[in-house]
């Protein structure tokens, strides 16, 4: 393939509007972006003889979608409680789902919890370490990290230290999952969680359960916010994680949060809108119609102008179909796609280069069909390059 590319009379989606034309991509950067001239008859364009073609007619042009929070990676290399596969094959699958449902860039959520399967010190750095390595030697889509912090984990500051010296790190948000707390504030939420995703029973749930409540009451809030000050230092987007409250807010902005990522409620989202901060909501919540866990629709959100960015959560596919299906809610088409392109672009300090159709950018883009209405991605370009492409869907 060439170093000029030409997606040809699809329906573009800019920051502010929809167009018909063409996107002219040349060295991996957007230099044009034509609107048609209706008269022009459809005659080729001259300047497009030689390039690399994509005819994208009657098919809508997006930015490359960028998923600030997925957790999808750990159930690639354990889709079932204790049965780890070969990482590096897990990975390298995951990579091309990814640039099938239109993902450009990817920040794997990587957590570290209570110490369970993935979600120990020891397996979150071998992949933080792999990621880094595919990243540097070859890669699909633009891959990054998001560390989890649970804050009642009392024995990861060195480890958070050491993949922010090597700048491995691209975004950290700080969680509190012991039970009785944000998402698992319900009784036996959190034990019903345990038990399901890592196959334990109940009597070692009760274990599990005794040594959080322990921890929690151990854990030094002053080292967490030094910790926190040394990743805005470093210019890494910080976010929270189940804010329920104003209190709530109020103290992940003591943590300098400019995220606050699945609040429980619409007052919540509100107060944490007004006090600057951007809100991030699921895109499962989206498609389905409200939160699994009966907590705040996300839709209610995002009328109430309380919503900022969709992220995928926990389900890749669910982040284009979340796009569409806002334009159905009555949501404009270009304040959707910037949900799942531009505002996390900018959130993560990233919009001079990725995350709008704009000439000089890079080159980050999906031509997006439909069949029986479902959207469906025909092509995903990154960086100029075609990594992903099929023919058959309309």
């Amino acid at each position: 393939m060439g170093n000029r590319m030409t997606i040809k009379g699809g329906n573009i989606v800019l920051p502010d509007r929809v167009i018909r034309g063409d996107v002219a991509i040349e060295h991996g950067v957007i230099i044009a972006v034509r609107e048609s001239n209706k008269t022009d008859g459809g005659q080729q364009d001259e300047n497009a003889i030689g390039e690399t073609i994509i005819e994208a007619e009657g098919a809508w042009v997006l930015p490359g979608l960028i998923d600030m929070h997925c957790d999808a990676i750990e159930k690639e290399i354990e889709p079932r409680p204790n049965t780890l596969f070969p990482m590096d094959m897990a990975f390298l699958n995951f990579e091309r789902k990814l640039a099938g449902h239109g993902i450009t860039t990817m920040l794997h959520s990587l957590s570290l919890g209570v110490g369970l399967s993935l979600r120990g010190e020891h397996l979150v750095s071998e992949v933080v370490r792999m990621t880094e390595d595919f990243r540097k030697e070859r890669a699909m889509i633009r891959h990054g990290v998001h560390l989890r912090y649970e804050v009642s984990h009392l024995t990861g500051f060195d480890l958070a230290r050491t993949l922010m010296d090597e700048n491995l790190l691209d975004y950290v948000s700080f969680m509190d999952h012991a039970p009785g707390q944000g998402q698992y504030h319900r009784p036996g939420a959190f034990e019903k969680y345990v038990m399901k995703n890592q196959g334990v029973g109940l009597d070692e749930v009760g274990v599990i359960v005794t040594e959080l409540q322990e921890r929690r009451t151990q854990v030094d809030w002053s080292k967490l916010k030094a910790l926190a000050a040394e990743a805005r230092e470093r210019g890494i987007a910080i976010a929270s994680h189940d804010d329920d409250s104003e209190e709530a807010v109020n103290r992940s902005l003591g943590f300098y949060a400019s995220v606050t990522e699945f609040p429980l409620n619409l007052d919540t989202a509100k107060y944490a809108r007004a006090k600057g901060m951007d809100v991030c909501l699921g895109a499962p919540n989206i498609v389905r119609g409200g939160s699994h866990d009966g907590n705040l629709r996300a839709i209610d959100a995002i009328r109430a102008e309380a919503g900022d960015i969709v992220c995928s959560d926990y389900h890749p596919a669910s982040l284009l179909h979340a796009i569409f299906k806002l334009e159905k809610e009555g949501i404009p088409l270009p304040q959707a796609v910037n949900m799942a392109t531009l505002n996390p672009a900018k959130a993560l300090g990233r919009a001079d280069r990725v995350g709008s159709i704009a000439t000089g950018k890079s080159a980050d883009v999906i031509v997006v069909g439909q069949v029986r209405d479902v959207p469906l991605v025909r092509q995903t370009i990154v960086n100029g390059t075609l990594v992903y492409s099929v023919q058959d869907i309309g």
